[in-house]
This record gives C-alpha cells, sequence and structure tokens, in this order.
C-alpha cells in the first residue's frame, strides 16, 4: 500500500502563518487557527508543506489500511480558504444554512473569507465535527 504523502512536519506555523502573502487571508487564518487550537484543545502542527492541522486520530479502511490524521486543519489556498471539517457535512446541515456563502467537497469546507460567513456558526462547526471524531477515535 501507498503511505500517506501529508504527514506532520516540523515547519513553524507561525513562519507559515506569516508568510501568507494576501494580508485579509492571512488574518482570517489567525482567526480560523484560534478557533481551532480552541474546538480542539491543541497545538497547531503543520502537515505537509500548507495544511495546519490540530490534533490528531487514527483510522483504519475497510480495506485495511491504517493512518493518522487531524481532527481538524486549514489551509490557505489561492482559490479559496479551505477547512478540513473532517467529520464531513451530512449532520451539520442546520448549520450550513446559518453560515453564509461557503462551498463544500467530501469534508472540506471552502470560504472566500471570513467576513462572508457567520462566525460563530463556523467555530459551532468545527467544534462539533471535532468533538464528533473524537468520539469516533475513542470508540475505535
Amino acid at each position: 500500500m501507498a503511505e500517506l504523502k501529508t504527514k506532520p512536519a516540523r515547519a513553524s506555523v507561525k513562519a507559515f502563518l506569516d508568510a501568507i502573502p494576501d494580508d485579509q487571508q492571512r488574518k482570517d487564518c489567525r482567526v480560523i487557527a484560534r478557533m481551532m487550537r480552541d474546538a480542539t484543545s491543541a497545538q497547531p502542527k503543520m502537515w505537509g508543506s500548507d495544511i495546519v492541522g490540530y490534533g490528531s486520530y487514527h483510522y483504519k479502511y475497510a480495506n485495511g489500511r491504517e493512518a493518522d490524521w487531524f481532527l481538524a486543519g486549514f489551509s490557505p489556498r489561492k482559490q479559496a480558504l479551505t477547512l478540513y471539517i473532517m467529520a464531513g457535512f451530512h449532520n451539520y446541515g442546520t448549520l450550513l444554512k446559518k453560515l453564509g456563502k461557503h462551498k463544500t467537497g467530501t469534508s472540506c469546507l471552502y470560504i472566500k473569507r471570513l467576513d462572508d460567513v457567520n462566525a460563530s456558526v463556523l467555530e459551532k462547526l468545527i467544534t462539533a465535527s471535532t468533538k464528533h471524531m473524537a468520539k469516533q477515535a475513542k470508540a475505535r
């Protein structure tokens, strides 16, 4: 089986955030970083070269493959801020309706800027997902 390419790295989260070229995106990432730190009670770590992750859990696929991953994370991409909501969105329809302007993938939440969303709702979504994933990890 192929090994995961995205793993915890030793790079500095502060240096990564400080190097974000767009002023608004850098400020937004610092707010998101605080939200995720508060939700997970974990210190941030770089995962690969461009993802900031918080906490971790171990998972196993049906095919037997196992890996460790972060409970919550984000990455400042060119097109949008990508927030990794590892629990997915199927249980969070009510929150998503109140969130504001966003798009979703399987476990990715895409927002252009924090001003486009309700920050309080975003915090609730991050916290709910983190609690769900931590509970799932304990049950395994």
